[in-house]
């Protein structure tokens, strides 16, 4: 089970701290939101947070099959909804490696990031959009 701590430091920011690691983050709010932008927001979080848990599972996928997507990229867009404010849209790009994959590989990789548990944590009213770029 994961602890966070976090204290409200004003002025719409929050810092974070990972108590097993002592990692620490400061979250803002975005510019449209009353904030600075100057950090990730919290649903900015959200959606890193999808991205890099697919990757995580396409990772563990791969680190049990012997098929290595070290260096594979991700691009995370996220859309705004309005009334009331929410994540309407998550879309990740996956860009992976060149490599041979072959075709089961692709299909097992796309399959596994849809098992990972922020997807699958998300309200089904907020899309998820998966695509992947394969450069062979």
């Amino acid at each position: 089970m994961a602890t966070i701590s976090a204290k409200y430091l004003g002025d719409l920011r929050v810092e974070c701290v990972h108590e097993q690691s002592g990692a620490t983050l400061v979250t803002d709010a975005p510019r449209d939101n009353n904030g600075k932008g100057e950090a990730f927001s919290p649903t900015d979080l959200c959606a890193t947070a999808l991205a890099s848990c697919a990757m995580t599972i396409i990772g563990i996928y791969g680190k049990h099959h012997n098929v290595d997507v070290t260096g594979a990229t991700m691009e995370i867009t996220k859309t705004m909804s309005a009334n009331p404010r929410r994540i309407g849209k998550l879309e990740v790009v996956f860009n992976m490696p060149d490599r041979d994959y072959s075709e089961k590989e692709k299909a097992m990789i796309e399959r596994a990031a849809h098992t990972c548990p922020v997807h699958l944590s998300l309200h089904p009213d907020v899309e998820q959009v998966f695509t992947f770029n394969w450069s062979r």
